[in-house]
């Protein structure tokens, strides 16, 4: 009986579908700090160590190509081979994002171990009621002082997303245009900036309504109003400060189409 039972749950999780964000759907991104979001948003981003958004879409962020800053200590104990150092044994760092080292994605071993890390991760998303998974540095290798290839981006890439649909996850393509995501398997898009360096149409080519466009109040209000324009009625696109302060505290900005 138990044997039967355990089945049925096998074939059942098998073919459950994944969820996808509600296409177009108003977006809210509160990496900084989380917060209540308005009555009308339908999708809201957090890091993985916060709670989901109750009620609505919720995507996990996970920085599934580099460190996150404050955790590098818990790297260099636990997993020091996959940091990324130069030939003088120096570890290679993001110089946008102090605290944050590039992952050794060079060969496959090194790839598997990584995403064994974030499927762990992926899984206390899933666990704690996330629908989807957003791993951030897809781009890293252009960062790493061209010891990394664009071929490992693909490869781990390829292993994160087999790794998220298995925790019955859908996946988001993060930023870098320039990767056909679709063929990765990516399931939707988070686009930042895409309005600033015309580049909103790849991502559109490839999911259609499925992206979340963020856009930045320093760089100025055009590009969003642009971006309005253009997509606010098909996408989501939302205008956030750059630090993401959660609302009520100073500096916050939060604005959709």
């Amino acid at each position: 009986m138990t044997f039967v039972v355990s089945l049925a749950l096998a074939v059942l999780t098998a073919v459950t579908p994944i969820a996808l964000p509600p296409a177009g759907g108003t977006a809210d991104y509160q990496l900084g700090g989380a917060y209540r979001p308005a009555s009308d948003v339908e999708i809201v981003v957090r890091d993985r160590t916060a709670k989901p958004a109750s009620g609505v879409y919720s995507v996990c962020y996970v920085n599934a190509f580099q460190t996150q800053p404050g955790r590098l200590s818990w790297w260099r104990k636990k997993h020091p081979g996959l940091l990324l150092r130069d030939g003088k044994g120096r570890l290679v760092r993001d110089r946008d994002w102090p605290g944050e080292v590039l992952l050794d994605l060079r060969t496959a071993r090194k790839r598997a171990a990584a995403v064994r890390i974030a499927r762990r991760w992926f899984a206390g998303c899933a666990d704690r009621g996330f629908r989807a998974v957003e791993p951030d540095n897809l781009d890293s290798w252009t960062r790493s002082k061209k010891l990394l290839k664009r071929s490992h981006a693909r490869a781990h890439a390829r292993l994160l997303v087999r790794a998220a649909h298995a925790e019955r996850l859908a996946i988001a393509q993060k930023n870098t245009a320039g990767l056909n995501g679709r063929r990765l398997g990516f399931d939707f898009a988070v686009a930042e900036e895409c309005e600033v360096y015309r580049e909103c149409g790849r991502y559109t080519r490839m999911y259609g309504r499925r992206v979340i466009e963020v856009e930045y109040t320093d760089n100025g209000r055009e590009a969003f109003a642009r971006a309005c324009r253009a997509r606010g009625s098909r996408i989501s696109v939302v205008l956030r400060d750059r630090d993401l302060i959660a609302r009520g505290r100073p500096g916050h900005v939060f604005r959709t189409c």
